[in-house]
C-alpha cells in the first residue's frame, strides 16, 4: 500500500497466489546527522545504507526494515559511528567513508518481509536466513527510484 502524501512507497498487486510489489524509492540522500531527523519520515519501512568507495562507486553497507517510527531513528543510528559501538569493522567505515540511504515506508509487517526477504536474496543469497511472510507461493518485485543507482558488493 502507498501511504497516502508520501511519494514513495510500495505497492502490492495479488494474481493467482502470487504476489507483486511496485517499490518507490525516496532519492538517495547523503547521511547528514541533522538532515535525516529532519528529512526522513518517522514511519516502519524497508532501507538501504551505502558508503562510498575510492571509485565514487556506492558499495552496499545495510538493507533492513523497521517498525514504526523507525526509519528516522534506524537509519540516524546505523549511520552514525559514535553509535556503532559493537562492531569495529562498521565504525571504520561510518568514520571515513561517505554513506548514503535510501527508504520506502510501509505499514506492513508482511510487505516488509517479503521485500526485505526478495533482496536479500538477490543481494546475498547464500548469507540470507531470512523468512518471507509465507502468505505467496512466488514474490516478484520492481523497483523504481528518481536515481539511477548502480552498486557493487
Amino acid at each position: 500500500m502507498i501511504e497516502l502524501g508520501m511519494k514513495y512507497g510500495i505497492t502490492a498487486t495479488e494474481k493467482h497466489g502470487d504476489i507483486y510489489y511496485f517499490v518507490q524509492w525516496s532519492p538517495l540522500s547523503k547521511a547528514i546527522r541533522y538532515d535525516i531527523i529532519t528529512k526522513v519520515p518517522a514511519l516502519a519501512g524497508v532501507f538501504e545504507i551505502y558508503w562510498m568507495d575510492e571509485k565514487n562507486r556506492l558499495r552496499l553497507f545495510v538493507v533492513g526494515k523497521t517498525d514504526y517510527g523507525g526509519l528516522r531513528s534506524e537509519i540516524r543510528r546505523i549511520t552514525d559511528p559514535e553509535l556503532c559501538k559493537d562492531n569495529e569493522k562498521a565504525r571504520k567505515i561510518l568514520e571515513e567513508k561517505e554513506i548514503w540511504y535510501r527508504y520506502t515506508p510501509t505499514d506492513s509487517s508482511n510487505i516488509m518481509a517479503d521485500v526485505l526477504w526478495f533482496y536479500m536474496q538477490q543481494y546475498f543469497p547464500e548469507k540470507t536466513n531470512l523468512k518471507h511472510s509465507g502468505r505467496y507461493e512466488n514474490i516478484f518485485l520492481k523497483e523504481s527510484a528518481p536515481d539511477k543507482l548502480m552498486w557493487v558488493p
